[in-house]
């Protein structure tokens, strides 16, 4: 699922929501996609400053450091060094593995 599928899919979440709670409100794909930037936008700050986002029953994203190390170049097989990095890390909640 992309991007533009994931709106599409909140677009309808909220319009089914609507059916059954009605409201003057009217959702639109405008507003769905502004919603997934905004928690994406949420979720990235927290992890940029080094926080751990745990949302429940979902998952939890992390920072990962990872130390230099020397690593191998496939094509030549010189040794080159590898600089410390940080990786997101991502562990999936237990509602998610519930359903998978």
């Amino acid at each position: 699922m992309n991007k533009s599928e994931l709106i599409n899919e909140i677009y309808g979440l909220l319009n089914s929501y609507q059916e059954n709670n009605p409201s003057d409100h009217k959702f639109t794909k405008v507003f769905a996609e502004k919603t997934l930037d905004i928690v994406l936008d949420a979720i990235t700050r927290g992890v940029k400053r080094d926080e751990i986002v745990q949302v429940v029953g979902f998952g939890t994203f992390s920072v990962a450091k990872r130390g230099a190390r020397t690593g191998v170049n496939p094509r030549t097989g010189d040794k080159i060094e590898i600089g410390a990095s940080k990786a997101v890390k991502f562990k999936a909640g237990a509602k998610l593995k519930e359903i998978l």
